[in-house]
């Protein structure tokens, strides 16, 4: 049967508009070689990296559906790891742009990414209180770390030693020993959320940030450097402004340290406290790789920039410290020959100074800090309103002064785009928000011009493109001519908010309603311009229609007969353009009409409410066809696609649906927005929809050749639905787990649940390929002949390959990070066959890595069942035997490589003299340092 009505589907075509989102961080990386230059951005599920220099985007890093909130670079600068709100995380390569490795192993969204110094290693905290540690080269991940009560805020690794430590919302600070994942130590100094932490002092000072102006300082004394078995004494800190010491905070710390037990790993005691400026909570801490630059920010526009002075330089200050001190004792003192003993405590102003303050033009969001090979300190921000601005410091100097050497504006607005226009050609884009206008390029999405504007509500482009009009909250309209970019005219229309305009369909005017009760008519006209002799264009107002009711929206029908106009009564009312007078009124919606449409041939109007109900109406009688339950919360904007009677809606539920008002079906959800869409607009042609929402993005769909089929597109949603659902099912039960823990580093997913049905099909695939073979033998027997085997057609595409090397080749190609997930699903009736073929495996030397992963992982998880069958006894004797052979085959192959690789860093070290250039030049200068120093002492003898 033939389908009796096609549908074209629409499909994502780009994201614009979005300098940056406001949920994740932003980031230096490295790219062709060049440091300070490229910042990565987090664009709601993409990523952006901006050229500051040019102030272009020169690579989109494509992500998955949800939201990105945390990003962190590696060490070596190649890759970028994202973390996203469903807490999935994926490792992206700069060079290539690809997203390789993704690991699934958080609840909810991802607060903290952190790699140890060699990149090797990959810490994320989330929102559902876990730290898991993931191995990003081998692409699994390691071990969970439970124990915080709340958001996890950092996670740092340490460099020397393999530990970890932790902040989160809960107050708490802990310290984790990566060797055995147990947390050795908890701070309890904080009252109040830490919102971030960094490690100064080369790892012997830690500095907290929490809810308040206070900035912690603790100092770390580690096990091996005690000498004295006895707790050291803490280190008395004067009293002085700016330091702060509160005696129940330090109290509560020391409960936990006067703690004796015997894997005590460090001692960690308060050192004071450093005020900030801000009272509000810190949003940001953190240090630049040199360790010596310090920087803070909360919620306001001011980045506080600290410096941690070396010992050096701390002795030298307390030594012009103690000569002033000694000085001005001397003058005090009676008896002048006496040189009286003084001393002078250090504190930790001492240490940390106050170099200076960036003022940033909008609230901060986040920050980053780089030092350039010139010296100075770069400062990248991402505000609070769309923009990213770059900062450069010189800390050399006494009093250094920021200066802002780069700012990216262009490619968005600063506030939330209220409506959308698209010009007669199908070319040019319109956005307007508080601030702007802006004129986009559609096939290029390059904002070709911007203008100036106050709080826009609607717009539209005047016949023959040349100019526009937008509508404003203080109910004016402004006229802006495109070539020139210049304002030609601001004409106050209405007393109140001008909320919609419509342009007639003979183009020559329009009509406006606004807050006043009042819908306005207005035509075209050319005046004599005031500075030059030509003509330009300007509007008259013809005619005036006074209601009851604020007018919400007006929509001419399209033979201009009737005009739509929606009232805050919610009632849409239909009168004659001619006369003026009452036609029909449309009442059934609960809440006001927010939008409205009529399709081309005027026998449908549309209409779209707050109570998130869109009603189909017959504009010949004003009877109500259809009403339709279209979004989970206010429909903010309708609009049909010409010549035709299919329609889209746009909701605060961050979807657009497309919607057939023949049949009353819903066509295609497009989604993509991550919060509420305020507006959307249709080409003429009816090939594209952009829309406009409150995560200051722009999205451009476009309408594809591609029919859509109203049952597949129902029956992907639900296969959808079902993926969804499995991914909320709870997870399998492990043996000695208690119900609720759950210490694996993995999550159930739809990938997970497929990777365990390749596994199944594979082995009943081994299972019944071995009976056949079987029964081939005893026909061959019977026959006395050879008999052909009939090939099996999957074998055969993967190369003619026997059932158990299928089986190898479907275990090797699961993704690392989702194999345990997968074994962990297996039913156990699987298990004895992969046994035994292991135990074939590992004594041909194949993959023994990957398999002694496994075989490890399901004898963790089925001991009971196996320990307890005695077919399997002789299938473990034989695997213990195999396995521990072939691993140390391994070990000597892996030992032997990694002597030759330091024989040759040996070599190249003695051929290029490297080492011996060095150990030369610290040698001369130590013998330079002790030759001044006895020159200085035969100076002060003579």
């Amino acid at each position: 049967m033939g389908l009796t009505k096609q549908y074209l589907r629409y499909v994502a075509s780009a994201v614009f508009g979005l300098i940056g989102s406001q949920k994740g961080n932003i980031v230096f990386v490295t790219l062709r070689g060049e440091k300070g230059r490229y910042v990565a951005v987090p664009a709601c599920e993409h990523v952006f990296i901006w050229d500051l220099r040019k102030g272009e985007k020169i690579l989109i890093l494509q992500g998955l559906k949800q939201e990105v909130t945390c990003l962190c670079p590696s060490p070596d600068g190649l890759h970028l790891a994202v973390g996203y709100e469903d807490g999935a995380i994926r490792v992206f390569s700069l060079l290539s742009g690809e997203g390789n490795i993704t690991f699934n192993g958080h609840r909810a969204a991802v607060t903290s990414l952190k790699y140890d110094q060699l990149g090797g290693r990959l810490a994320s905290g989330s929102k559902d209180t876990d730290v898991i540690i993931w191995d990003v080269i081998n692409e699994s991940g390691l071990y969970r770390l439970k124990g915080h009560k709340d958001a996890v805020t950092q996670a740092l690794f340490l460099r020397e030693r393999n530990l970890l430590v932790t902040s989160g919302k809960d107050t708490m600070v802990k310290w984790w020993d990566l060797d055995n994942q147990h947390c050795f130590k908890t701070m309890v100094g904080h009252r109040t959320e830490v919102w971030g932490l960094v490690l100064v002092s080369e790892e012997t000072r830690l500095i907290t940030g929490a809810a308040d102006s206070e900035l912690r300082a603790w100092d770390i004394a580690y096990l091996q450097e005690i000498d004295d078995p006895e707790e050291p004494e803490p280190k008395k800190i004067k009293e002085c402004p700016g330091i702060q010491d509160t005696p129940e905070a330090e109290d509560r710390t020391l409960e936990a340290d006067d703690e004796k037990s015997e894997d005590r790993i460090l001692s960690c005691r308060k050192a004071g406290s450093l005020m900030r400026e801000g009272r509000d909570r810190v949003v940001n801490l953190a240090v630049d790789k040199t360790g010596r630059i310090l920087a803070c920010h909360g919620t306001d526009s001011v980045l506080e920039v600290f410096c941690i002075l070396s010992k050096a330089e701390v002795q030298k200050k307390m030594d012009k410290k103690l000569k002033k001190a000694r000085k001005k004792a001397r003058l005090n003192s009676a008896n002048e020959e006496e040189d009286p003993e003084t001393s002078v405590s250090m504190t930790l102003q001492d240490e940390i100074l106050r170099v200076t303050k960036i003022k940033t033009s909008a609230k901060i969001k986040s920050f980053d800090l780089i030092h350039s090979p010139q010296g100075e300190l770069k400062a990248v921000f991402l505000l609070q309103n769309n923009l990213v601005e770059l900062y450069s410091l010189s800390t050399s100097l006494p009093n250094p002064q920021p200066v802002r050497t780069s700012r990216i504006t262009i490619g968005g607005h600063r506030s939330d785009v209220r409506t959308l226009s698209f010009s007669s050609d199908n070319i040019a884009v319109l956005s307007a928000a508080a601030e702007s206008v802006k004129i986009w390029n559609r096939s290029t999405l390059q904002c070709i011009r911007t203008m100036p504007c106050e709080y826009a509500l609607c717009s539209f482009f005047v016949p023959g493109d040349r100019q526009v009009v937008i509508g404003t909250k203080t109910g004016n309209m402004q006229l802006y001519d495109l070539a020139s970019g210049n304002l030609l005219e601001t004409i106050a229309a209405h007393d109140g908010a001008l909320w919609s305009m419509s342009l007639s369909p003979d183009q020559r005017g329009f009509v406006t309603g606004g807050a006043d009760k009042a819908v306005k008519f207005w035509d075209f006209e050319l005046v004599t311009d005031k500075n030059s002799t030509q003509k330009r264009l300007s509007v008259k107002q013809t005619r005036i229609l006074q209601l009851d009711e604020d007018v919400l929206y007006v929509c001419y029908s399209p033979d201009q007969r009737l005009l739509a106009v929606s009232l805050l009564d919610c009632t849409v009312k239909i009168f004659y353009v001619d006369t003026l007078k009452f036609f029909l009124s449309l009442y059934g919606h609960k809440l006001p009409v927010i939008c409205m449409d009529i399709s081309h041939d005027g026998a449908l109007i549309a209409t779209g409410s707050a109570d998130r109900n869109v009603k189909i109406w017959g504009l010949d009688f004003g009877d109500c066809h259809r009403s339709l339950f279209a979004h989970d919360d206010s429909v903010m904007h309708l609009r049909f696609v010409p010549k035709s009677h299919l329609f889209f809606t746009a909701g605060k539920d961050h979807k657009i649906k497309q919607w057939d008002a023949d049949k009353f079906e819903h066509i295609q959800t497009l989604e993509g927005h991550h919060q509420e869409i305020w507006c959307l607009a249709v080409s003429p042609s009816g090939d594209y929809v952009v829309s406009a929402s409150h995560d200051k993005s722009l999205r451009l769909w476009e309408r594809t050749r591609e029919p859509l089929i109203l049952e597949e597109e129902r029956e992907l949603q639900r296969e959808a639905e079902y993926e969804e659902s499995v991914a909320k099912e709870e997870q399998p039960a492990v043996p000695g787990e208690t119900q609720g823990d759950n210490y694996f580093t993995g999550k159930k997913t739809i990938e997970t649940v497929k990777a365990a049905e390749r596994i199944m099909e594979a082995i009943e695939l081994y299972r019944e390929e071995t009976a056949k073979m079987k029964e081939h033998r005893a026909i061959c027997r019977a026959a006395g002949k050879e008999v052909p085997l009939p090939v099996n057609p999957i074998l055969m595409a993967h190369g003619n390959i026997s059932p158990s090397a299928y089986v190898l080749e479907t275990f090797k190609g699961i993704r690392s990070s989702e194999l345990e997930e997968a074994l962990l699903v297996l039913p156990f009736s699987y298990v004895p066959d992969i046994l035994t073929l292991f135990n074939g495996f590992i004594q041909t030397g194949s993959d023994v890595e990957l398999l002694c992963r496994c075989l490890f992982f399901l004898l963790r998880i089925h001991f009971g069942q196996i320990t307890s069958n005695q077919m399997l006894v002789p299938v473990i004797e034989k695997l213990k035997e195999t396995t521990i052979s072939k691993v140390r085959q391994v070990q000597d192959v892996i030992g032997f490589n990694m002597a030759g690789l330091n024989y040759l860093k040996r070599e190249c070290e003695a051929k290029s003299e490297v080492m011996f250039f060095a150990e030369a030049t610290s040698h001369l200068e130590e013998k330079k340092r002790k030759r001044k120093n006895r020159r200085k002492m035969i100076l002060t003898l003579t």
